[in-house]
C-alpha cells in the first residue's frame, strides 16, 4: 500500500478524536500527533495526544499546516507526518478544514478526508462534557473558525466522506465501510 492518510475534519466537538481513537484502536492506524500552545487537559500528555509546545519552539517546527483558535496555535509538522508513516502507511489526522485543504493539495492522492457533522446542540453538550470552561466554550462556538468548519470547504468539493456524527454506532459503522474501501 502506498501510504495514505486520513484527514479528520470538522468543527470542534463532532467527534474526530473520538474516530482517530476508534481507527488506531480497532485497525491499528496510528494518528499523526500534531502541536499545539495550549495547556494540556486533564489525562492528556505531551507526545501522545499532541507534542505541547511554548509559543517559541512551536515556531521552529516545520509545518504542512498551522491555525491559531482562541488564541492558541495547532499545527501539523511535516516530520509527524513522516514519522507516523515509518508505523503504517495509513494514519490519521485530526485537523481543521484549512489542514484538510492543505494536505489535499499537498498530498492529492494519498488524502482521505472524513469531514465530521453534528448538530450545535450536540456540540455544544460533547464540549461541556469533555471540561472545557464555560467562558472558553462559548468563544470557541461563536470563533469564526469554528463557524467555518462546521461547513465543507468548497476546495474540498467532490472529494471528502460526510459523517453525521449523531449516534456512535452509526458513526464507527460509516467509518467501517470507508476503510474497508481504502487500497
Amino acid at each position: 500500500m502506498k501510504n495514505k492518510v486520513i484527514v479528520i475534519t470538522g468543527a470542534s466537538g463532532t467527534g474526530k478524536t473520538t474516530i482517530s481513537r476508534y481507527l488506531e484502536d480497532k485497525y491499528r492506524i496510528p494518528h499523526v500527533i500534531t502541536h499545539t500552545t495550549r495547556a494540556p487537559r486533564t489525562g492528556e500528555k505531551n507526545g501522545v495526544d499532541y507534542y505541547f509546545e511554548t509559543k517559541e519552539s512551536f515556531d521552529k517546527n516545520h509545518f504542512l499546516e498551522q491555525v491559531e483558535y482562541s488564541g492558541n496555535k495547532y499545527g501539523s509538522s511535516v516530520e509527524g507526518l513522516e514519522q507516523a508513516w515509518q508505523k503504517s502507511p495509513l494514519v490519521s489526522i485530526v485537523v481543521d478544514s484549512k489542514g484538510a485543504i492543505a494536505y489535499q493539495k499537498r498530498y492529492p492522492e494519498q488524502t482521505i478526508i472524513l469531514f465530521m457533522k453534528a448538530d450545535l446542540e450536540t456540540v455544544t453538550d460533547r464540549l461541556k462534557k469533555r471540561g472545557d470552561e464555560f467562558e472558553r466554550l462559548k468563544q470557541r462556538i461563536a470563533s469564526e473558525e469554528n463557524r467555518r468548519d462546521f461547513e465543507i470547504p468548497k476546495e474540498l468539493y467532490g472529494n471528502y466522506y460526510e459523517i453525521i456524527n449523531k449516534d456512535i454506532k452509526n458513526t464507527k459503522d460509516s467509518v467501517d465501510g470507508i476503510v474497508q474501501k481504502i487500497e
